[in-house]
């Protein structure tokens, strides 16, 4: 009689821990996994989108984010985007920068934002206008005015400054106001510190490049053709090689190795995105500040937007809703306010601009008020369409290179390049 009993005991026991197993698989096959592309390295952001991703997963348990690291920015995203969905998988939502706005709708599947939100957030059908300025939405217009995401990553380019290198060399500490100054500046910089004057962004991408260019009255696109190659953009790109190759004193260094040298004091300015504010400060161990944008004599300021729109690309139903869940968290106050501070990228959302947080963290963080101070200074970074999207920018880059290693004189460098991408565009 005793061992029926333990017999029955046991077998209660199995078909208990079986039906918990059960469950537990039940619940692992209904929980939505969603896939988040993104490009922050963890100098700029990465940190932030997986605490991020970590706080929205912690907060339900219907939904699990995974997020993955794009190198090479935007361009690098593309590339590898190209390769999955070849292969035939598409993440969820992607970070797509603004020189690609044009390029990813023409050649890859996404949702509309608004569409979605009527379907699976009717309650909200006016998210778009509560939360975000008209001029904002637009950076995420294509050239046929369709939305293709929602602005959350927004950047323009400051020049940060070592202002004991410049009280050193006997130069204003409130540094250059033109980018003929930053020369002299730069000039100065060497000759009575040793140290390197000047540093000027190069990742895969010449974001920053446009930026120095169009503020001389170049464009780099114009009526749908490459333009840069005017007696203006040849001006600006001379000024940039000069300090280079004959006044040696600028670097040319990848991008992460050319901050550093700013941050180790090796080098007196640094033109880059305001989104390495919380890099430099966090880690620069003299007297560091932000300016705005150097002007041209004689010019007007015009700086590209930097940084990037979220894009829902998910083509399964509960997989679209889920996306739109989590999207909508991240443009939550707090959240947003969370990727400003971890980052620096200028708040996409006018009700985080116009919040009393916003205004206390800019008491705390004075160096981003260079970049709010230009943001009406601010137009689109150039969108190559087509197919030629992705070549453009690799032709642009390999003239770069060849300017800034003296293997191309500036003119020819130019006018050459601007000839092959016009081409590409069937001009």
């Amino acid at each position: 009689m005793k061992k029926v009993q333990k017999l029955v005991l046991l077998l209660m026991v199995v078909s208990v821990s079986l039906l918990s197993f059960g469950n537990v698989s039940v619940n692992a096959r209904e929980k939505i996994q969603i896939n988040y592309w993104h490009v922050n390295a963890d100098t700029q952001g990465g940190q932030t989108v997986n605490e991020l991703v970590k706080k929205f997963n912690e907060s339900q348990d219907e939904i699990e984010v995974v997020a993955t690291f794009n190198p090479d920015m935007y361009k690098g995203l593309m590339q590898n985007l190209q390769a999955s969905v070849a292969a035939g998988n598409t993440p969820d939502m992607v970070q797509i920068g603004w020189q690609f706005v044009d390029y990813f709708s023409e050649n890859f599947q996404y949702n509309i934002p608004q569409d979605i939100i009527d379907q699976y957030d009717s309650e909200n059908k006016t998210f778009l206008q509560d939360n975000f300025l008209p001029n904002v939405t637009d950076l995420a217009l294509n050239k046929d005015g369709v939305q293709v995401g929602i602005p959350y990553s927004i950047s323009n380019p400051v020049l940060y400054i070592n202002k004991d290198l410049l009280r050193e060399a006997g130069l204003d500490e409130n540094g250059p106001k033109t980018w003929e100054e930053v020369q002299e500046f730069a000039k100065a910089i060497k000759e009575k510190t040793g140290k390197y004057g000047f540093y000027l962004q190069q990742p895969a991408d010449n974001w920053a490049t446009q930026a120095l260019l169009e503020s001389n009255g170049a464009k780099f696109i114009e009526e749908g053709k490459a333009a840069f190659a005017s007696d203006a953009g040849i001006k600006a790109y001379q000024l940039w090689a000069d300090m280079v190759l004959k006044d040696e004193t600028a670097l040319n260094l990848p991008w992460d190795q050319g901050v550093q040298s700013f941050i180790t004091g090796e080098v007196g300015m640094l033109y880059t995105t305001i989104a390495q504010r919380r890099n430099v400060q966090s880690n620069a161990k003299f007297d560091v500040a932000t300016i705005g944008s150097p002007a041209w004599e004689g010019q007007e300021i015009h700086i590209p937007a930097g940084g990037a729109m979220l894009v829902m690309t998910s083509q399964d139903d509960a997989k679209k809703e889920a996306t739109w869940k989590f999207m909508k968290f991240l443009y939550e106050n707090e959240n947003v306010l969370a990727w400003t501070d971890g980052t620096g990228y200028v708040p996409s959302t006018s009700t985080v601009t116009e919040s009393e947080e916003m205004k206390k963290f800019l008491e705390e963080n004075p160096m981003m008020q260079a970049a709010l101070d230009q943001m009406d200074k601010v137009n689109k970074w150039a969108s190559f369409p087509g197919q030629a999207g992705l070549e453009a920018e690799q032709l642009l880059l390999d003239m770069r290179d060849a300017i800034l290693t003296g293997k191309q004189e500036v003119k020819e460098a130019l006018t050459s390049t601007q000839d092959k991408i016009n081409n590409l565009l069937g001009n």
